[in-house]
């Protein structure tokens, strides 16, 4: 029996078999007959292959086994659970996104208090002239998904708090153009902060504002999942997301 889905997230990648192989250390033939015959690798290397082929391991290779390992690294990669994101030590916010050295990723509707944080904007312009990829991504204010929310915390003024947020971050859209600021109007069902491999995902609760729902710590592991799931988010949301204009700050 040929391995199919295997073949598909090869050419997803645009890899060959022997890019692959090339990759994780292994001869081409062995990645061929893994294909070609439906044979199983070592545990080893489906994690390696999957971690190559930014999948989950049981996408390549379903079997009880796998399923147990995956869900015992999935759980390894929660560093810890916060009840209410308040509960988040003051500094760690700082601490994670200093450590980010390629990406560093913010994913709200408006996330006011980080725009409203001056070692933040610091950090942010650090990261970015030592050549990090940065992108924060606030919610549309015009849009519906922000309207709901608003509606869903008790308030109606989540659109102001985006344009509040957009205006303490004006003065980077020239001092550090770089910096990669979007507009999204996706129904967010996680606040995501992202350095690296590295994430905090604060939890949206219907009725109470994000200040108060629980934040996942967690830290990406070859063939984990968990973390991969919530970092391709990030990539969709940042594909469909728009650039920032003038107008968007109107009503600040």
């Amino acid at each position: 029996m040929t391995n199919e889905r295997l073949r598909s997230a090869l050419l997803a990648q645009g890899m060959t078999v022997r890019d692959l192989a090339e990759a994780i250390d292994v001869n081409a033939k062995t990645v061929e007959r893994w294909i070609t015959q439906g044979k199983v690798p070592y545990r080893r290397h489906q994690y390696a292959t999957a971690s190559v082929l930014a999948v989950d391991v049981t996408t390549l290779w379903y079997d009880g086994r796998s399923v147990d390992s995956a869900t015992d690294l999935s759980k390894a990669e929660i560093v810890t659970v916060y009840p209410h994101r308040h509960m988040v030590p003051n500094g760690l916010w700082r601490e994670l996104y200093a450590r980010a050295r390629s990406h560093l990723d913010v994913l709200v509707y408006s996330g006011l208090w980080l725009s409203e944080d001056p070692l933040f904007h610091n950090l942010l312009k650090a990261k970015v002239e030592s050549n990090a990829q940065v992108r924060i991504m606030l919610g549309d204010p015009g849009c519906d998904a922000v309207r709901q929310r608003g509606i869903d915390e008790g308030h109606r003024i989540m659109d102001g708090k985006i344009r509040n947020a957009l205006v303490n971050y004006q003065p980077l859209f020239t001092s550090h153009p770089d910096i990669g600021f979007r507009l999204h109007g996706a129904t967010l069902y996680n606040s995501l902060f992202r350095s690296d491999d590295e994430m905090l995902v604060n939890t949206h609760v219907y009725g109470i504002g994000a200040y108060m729902a629980p934040v996942l710590h967690l830290r990406r592991l070859p063939g984990g999942g968990l973390f991969d799931t919530y970092a391709r988010s990030i990539e969709q949301t940042w594909g469909s997301a728009r650039p920032v204009t003038d107008d968007d700050m109107v009503g600040a």
